[in-house]
């Protein structure tokens, strides 16, 4: 493909303007098309890196290493939103780390005085750490310095977005309606973003299958706290007793949240398969479709690496 034909990537989500700058920054005359910009999903995401019940596992390890390395040479640049910052994650039994936390820079295990009352085992280590307004408002400057340009409206089949030499699908739970994929399902996801009373150190639980979850990601004036994980609901309205739950697991934690000032609720729906889908199909005219979804609660991790794997697939188209 010349640099000189139009890509048009559909969805504006994290994976969606990723892709689209990574394109962009290829030479590639790339048009965004969303409905949401930036999608609502990736704005309510923590976000800290970390692969997250996601598979196919050899992929996930190879987009999620890519990341790490984009992710770190942009702390490295002090680029907004993006810092390393470290933390523990713990569990309230005797759980053995993931192996990508093991490679972390200042992987060790908690001492035991670190760990908050309840629990029994736990490790420390760095990790990227991004605010997500502040970054999806970074994508999206890199995105028009490249070339790229943004259109905001709601897309009824691919066929609606125009002429293109090959189109990318970045649409998240979107794609249900503009594909048949019966195997793509939300998992609803709340924050509670806070005033930060202090806290630098991020902490996660390692709470397994368990649809309460519980997460403390300071940003600098602001924490966001979690969070939940309801498998099948796709509802974007704040619930009053997820959010009362979720400070209330925060402050058991971490005493100096329990008169912080609630600021907002952030609310999405992850974009769940059973393995997340990169690949090449077409449509009934011939045109590439180049899919790039079902990251569920990875989105943020894996996006640059499926990013470079979409810019593989469109040249090679």
């Amino acid at each position: 493909m010349s640099g000189s034909e139009r890509v048009v990537v559909v969805g504006a989500g994290v994976s969606g303007l990723t892709t689209a700058v990574v394109l962009a920054e290829a030479g590639v005359r790339v048009h965004v098309i969303a409905d949401e910009l930036p999608g609502s999903t990736s704005l309510a995401a923590g976000a800290m890196w970390g692969p997250y019940l996601v598979e196919p596992k050899d992929k996930v390890d190879q987009w999620s290493r890519h990341s790490l390395e984009v992710f770190r040479s942009l702390a490295g640049e002090s680029t907004p939103g993006v810092r390393l910052t470290s933390g523990i994650e713990a569990s309230r039994t005797a759980e053995s780390p993931p192996d990508w936390a093991t490679t972390l820079p200042g992987f060790r295990p908690a001492d035991p005085a670190e760990l908050p009352a309840g629990f029994s085992s736990g490790y420390r280590f760095t990790a990227p750490l991004i605010d997500m307004p502040m970054y999806l408002d970074y994508l999206q400057r890199r995105l028009r310095e490249a070339g790229g340009t943004t259109e905001q409206r709601r897309l009824s089949s691919f066929a609606d977005a125009g002429p293109a030499s090959a189109m990318v699908n970045c649409t998240g739970l979107g794609a249900g309606a503009l594909i048949f994929d019966p195997g793509l399902r939300p998992i609803r996801g709340q924050h509670v973003i806070v005033a930060n009373p202090g806290l630098t150190d991020f902490f996660s639980e390692d709470t397994g299958l368990s649809p309460d979850l519980l997460c403390i990601y300071p940003h600098g004036d602001t924490v966001v706290l979690g969070g939940t994980a309801i498998d099948g609901k796709g509802s974007l309205e704040a619930d009053e007793k997820a959010a009362t739950g979720i400070v209330a697991r925060c402050t058991e934690v971490e005493p100096r949240l329990a008169d912080a000032e609630i600021l907002d609720h952030r609310v999405g729906a992850r974009p769940t398969r059973d393995a997340v889908r990169v690949e090449v199909s077409r449509q009934p005219d011939g045109t590439p479709l180049v899919h790039n979804y079902g990251h569920g609660g990875a989105g943020v991790t894996l996006s640059w690496g499926c990013a470079f794997e979409v810019q593989q697939l469109v040249v090679g188209v």
